[in-house]
Order: structure tokens, then sequence, then C-alpha cells
């Protein structure tokens, strides 16, 4: 059994860099939990927590056209428009799905599929 752990994506309007040439098509890894954690501490995000998702979006675009690396100055300096698409590529990815009971109604024997939240699970 194996899953995607790289998506594609092409950004709705792109990255222009200092050549002038536009940067859209590029890819995304799921996070861990090192993503997630570690740019807590950083005082970029100490300061302002909405930066965030700046250092969060750098640690998981592996490419952005031909770009050489991804980092904080590039996510930067992109356009509100490709920032909000990546912030919710970044959701979609990375959010659990949640898992499903297959059962069977008692009352009309029609198939139903029950929600189980490990989070909410024993409470």
């Amino acid at each position: 059994m194996s899953f995607e752990t790289e998506i594609s994506f092409t950004l709705p309007k792109g990255y222009v860099d200092m050549d002038g040439n536009l940067h859209r098509e590029g890819v995304m890894r799921l996070a861990n939990a090192g993503d997630e954690i570690l740019p807590l501490r950083d005082p970029r995000v100490q300061q302002n927590p909405g930066y965030l998702t700046i250092i969060l979006l750098s640690r998981v675009i592996t490419s952005l056209g031909t770009l050489p690396a991804v980092d904080t100055n590039i996510i930067e300096k992109l356009y509100t428009m490709d920032l909000a698409y990546l912030q919710d590529l970044y959701q979609r990815i990375n959010t659990m799905e949640m898992p499903v009971y297959h059962g069977v109604c008692p009352h009309c024997s029609g198939k139903v599929e029950i929600p189980v939240n490990f989070m909410e699970a024993g409470q």
C-alpha cells in the first residue's frame, strides 16, 4: 500500500523572479511533525503568529518552476491569491480524512456510513 507524499500544483498567478521569469508549476510535500513544531520557536513567528504560514510553506514546497530553492523570501513575495491557494492546498493534503464505519441501519436495513472520530473517542 502506498500513498502520495508529494503533490504537484499550478499557482493561479505565479512568482516573478528578479529576471522577470514566471514560475507557476511546483511541488508540495506532506508536512511532518517538525514542519508544524519547529517554526513555533522562530522569533519571526513569536513576534507575528501570522508568519507561521510563510515558514510552513517554505518548508513543504520542494520546488517552484526553475528556482533552485524555495525560501521565506520567495513565499513573502507571492501574490495574495497564490498564498491563499497554497494555504488551501496545505490544509487539504495535510488534514486527516475522517474514517467511517460501514454499517446497516437497524430500522430500515439501509447502508449507512458512521464517522469515527478518534479525537472524541472515550469522552
